[in-house]
């Protein structure tokens, strides 16, 4: 570790009192021991109350789920979502659920009987909870029905406890709903939106943690990690200083009366997107800025239609194929460059690899991980590998910063104030060259990347867009209080959220329906 990340390093420990990492309870193949840095094994000895630190699993590290429930078919949908473990009830029962910050409710137990193929193998391995078997659990004799993009969930409300790895408390008579029947889902959901009073009728999983003191701050931190790393942490209560570096920056969260949906969610404003190809020369897109949500439920990231056509066309695909999505060429994976979204403050550059959604068929087919959208705009898995999030429900904020790995030092928040002076640990982001002509598309010098050829290397084919400004954007989207799918988008291989189990399956469409 560099000078500099050291000296962060120790001025954020003596700021901040450490968090116990989260070690599965009952390990066995199916939940490993997670396996930390040096320096985090020297922290990690003891649990410190105030924190709690999870990892998020990726669906395809087989190192928790087998290979036969992540090998990938275009139809499928599990093969790019994020996990964490939750053990509920007495004797605790592990659970697999889907980390989703675009809906407010947990619910488990999907019926794996109606999906299909290795979606159907993933669902059988995120494990069931079985209310007959814990002596804490009570029924609270409700029902709701959740309706999704494609599919649905019957749910049955309870209160049980629920534990988590890292910590000594255990959530005591926790409200979530157990699925009694399900239409094409092949995961419980654990959304982490807002909750009680603002989204929901009732205490979500976000307040018991404040409200049970497992957390001193109403606010968690979010590192979904790489493709490549396969895991990333998120820390309720807490942050992780290295999974970024340099500071983070604040972007307030737009209030529902503002927002796009009328809906409470974790709407900011974004200031444009750029693109950085081989050559390092950032052009930046037309008419970029608008407002935005970040969703982890969501695998796409969703655009209107005429700046998802330009970016696709600097990728070499100028239109939707049959299904719906941007295919590009796999060789783009190994090109270095970037998509930029810049923010006041931040900006967030995702690489070409990272942006990229990989389908092993045969031969391998590549679509680009953005989808166009008359509705809503959205930043999702792909986007947010990128970042590093702070999710402050506290303030109404969004701390950001670009996110990295150059660790494990989970710390204890006790204040959100001190997120304005907190450094990561990394080396911060290096500054990039921004072209002159601005947002006039411009083309890069050709010949930046000798094993791919000029049609497919990004940032050589020009366009222009016109999505409108932030303003008409947010008018325009305020206008449709329920999101109907994009033709096509997702309904073969797992597309926006819209398409999906979370994010704006649950949010959007049954925005009404989560006031219970």
């Amino acid at each position: 570790m560099a000078a500099p990340s050291l000296l962060s390093f120790f001025v954020h420990v003596l700021t901040l009192a450490c968090c116990g990492l989260a070690a599965a309870q009952n390990q066995t193949a199916l939940y490993p021991q997670n396996q930390t840095s040096v320096i985090s094994v020297q922290i990690d000895q003891a649990t410190h109350e105030g924190c709690i630190h999870l990892p998020v699993i990726h669906s395809t590290n087989l190192n928790y789920f087998s290979k036969r429930g992540v090998q990938l078919q275009l139809a499928n949908r599990s093969d790019v979502a994020y996990y964490a473990q939750l053990s509920i009830g007495t004797p605790p029962q592990p659970v697999f659920v889907q980390l989703d910050t675009g809906s407010f409710e947990l619910w488990v137990n999907p019926d794996c009987s109606t999906v299909t193929g290795s979606d159907a193998a993933f669902c059988q391995r995120v494990g069931q909870y079985d209310s007959t078997k814990s002596s804490t659990q009570s029924s609270l004799g409700t029902t709701k029905t959740l309706r999704y993009g494609i599919g649905s969930a019957n749910i049955s409300y309870v209160t049980d406890n629920i534990s988590l790895a890292g910590s000594t408390t255990t959530l005591q008579d926790v409200q979530f709903g157990v699925a009694t029947s399900t239409e094409d889902a092949f995961s419980g959901i654990l959304g982490i939106g807002y909750g009680k009073d603002i989204a929901t009728r009732y205490l979500n999983f976000i307040d018991q943690l404040a409200v049970q003191n497992a957390t001193r701050v109403k606010a968690y931190t979010l590192a979904l990690g790489s493709k490549d790393a396969e895991e990333g942490v998120i820390v309720f209560g807490g942050v992780d200083t290295s999974k970024f570096g340099g500071g983070l920056a604040k972007l307030p969260i737009i209030p529902a009366a503002d927002a796009p949906d009328r809906v409470a969610r974790f709407w900011v404003d974004m200031s444009s997107i750029s693109i950085t190809p081989p050559n390092k020369q950032t052009t930046t897109f037309n008419d970029s800025g608008m407002p935005v949500f970040l969703d982890s439920g969501s695998t796409m990231t969703l655009l209107p239609a005429a700046l998802a056509a330009a970016i696709a066309a600097d990728f070499g695909a100028p239109t939707l194929d049959p299904n719906g999505f941007y295919r590009v060429d796999c060789a783009l994976t190994d090109v270095n460059g970037t998509l930029d979204f810049a923010f006041d403050g931040v900006t967030v550059s995702v690489p070409y690899s990272e942006l990229i959604r990989e389908v092993p068929s045969s031969p391998p087919s590549c679509f680009l991980g953005i989808s166009p959208s008359s509705s809503f705009t959205l930043l999702g898995d792909t986007f947010l590998r990128s970042a590093y999030a702070v999710f402050d429900l506290e303030s109404n904020a969004i701390w950001m910063a670009q996110a990295a790995n150059c660790g494990s030092t989970p710390a204890v928040l006790n204040n959100v104030n001190d997120l304005a002076s907190l450094t990561g640990a990394c080396a911060p982001p290096a500054a990039k060259s921004e072209n002159t002509s601005g947002s006039s598309r411009s083309s890069p010098s050709a010949g930046t990347d000798s094993s791919i050829s000029a049609s497919t290397v990004v940032g050589l084919v020009t366009s222009t867009s016109s999505a409108g400004s932030p303003t008409a954007t947010r008018t325009a989207m305020a206008t449709s209080k329920a999101a109907a799918p994009t033709a096509g988008a997702g309904s073969k291989f797992g597309g926006p959220s819209l398409e999906m189990v979370g994010g704006v399956g649950i949010g959007i469409l049954l925005m009404v329906g989560n006031l219970i």
